[in-house]
């Protein structure tokens, strides 16, 4: 990973984090503050690998965004439900904790001997999740050796899917064709993006699937 890299991914960031600000103040606002530096490490010594450099950074500027789902209580559509399918970015606690469930979901449900040895679903434990929806799906980044490291993928394990959809071929690239998305109107993969206004009286971003 290059500082060129570092500095695609901030461009990036700093487009899509711009335009939630003109468009959706309430869901740039649901985005915490940095993750505690020692956290990140902690996190890492927990995986047992190093982050992606990209989904690094990302930590390094916000700890995820709106409510942890980590947390008790219940967790409807809230804001910083911002990306496709109501995901909302996680923070450490839900990485950690997500992960924890991916790893038991590979040893518990996956029979080996079904599945190619490459497959995401046999690879689980070396996939980071970087976004939860309240759906028991799960937006994770590749973190297998490889021409796969990097790619960000979303899984609807609540729903038996397991093979997974490519959104993109890194987190730098996910916030290019999101900001592109909504800059635009024009859709990201099959989701089209709008917004809306909330009970609350505040502009939200949503994103409806077209079939």
């Amino acid at each position: 990973m290059t500082q060129v890299d570092i500095a695609a991914f901030d461009h990036e960031w700093a487009r899509f984090e711009s335009w939630l600000s003109a468009h959706s103040p309430a869901d740039r606002a649901a985005l915490r503050g940095p993750a505690d530096p020692e956290g990140i490490d902690r996190l890492e010594s927990r995986l047992g690998f190093a982050l992606h450099p990209e989904l690094r950074r990302l930590l390094e500027l916000h700890d995820g965004a709106a409510l942890s789902v980590s947390e008790p209580g219940p967790h409807p559509l809230h804001a910083g439900a911002f990306l496709p399918l109501g995901h909302c970015l996680s923070g450490l606690d839900d990485i950690a904790m997500m992960h924890e469930i991916l790893v038991h979901v590979r040893a518990d449900i996956i029979e080996p001997e079904a599945w190619d040895g490459e497959a995401l679903a046999v690879n689980l434990h070396l996939c980071v999740p970087i976004a939860l929806p309240n759906d028991g799906g799960v937006a994770f980044v590749d973190h297998r050796p490889g021409p796969s490291y990097g790619h960000v993928y979303e899984m609807g394990i609540g729903s038996g899917d397991l093979d997974g959809t490519l959104w993109a071929t890194g987190p730098a690239e996910l916030f290019r064709l999101l900001t592109d998305s909504l800059e635009t109107g024009s859709p990201f993969l099959y989701y089209r993006p709008s917004t809306y206004v909330h009970e609350s009286g505040h502009h939200r971003v949503t994103w409806e699937i077209e079939v």
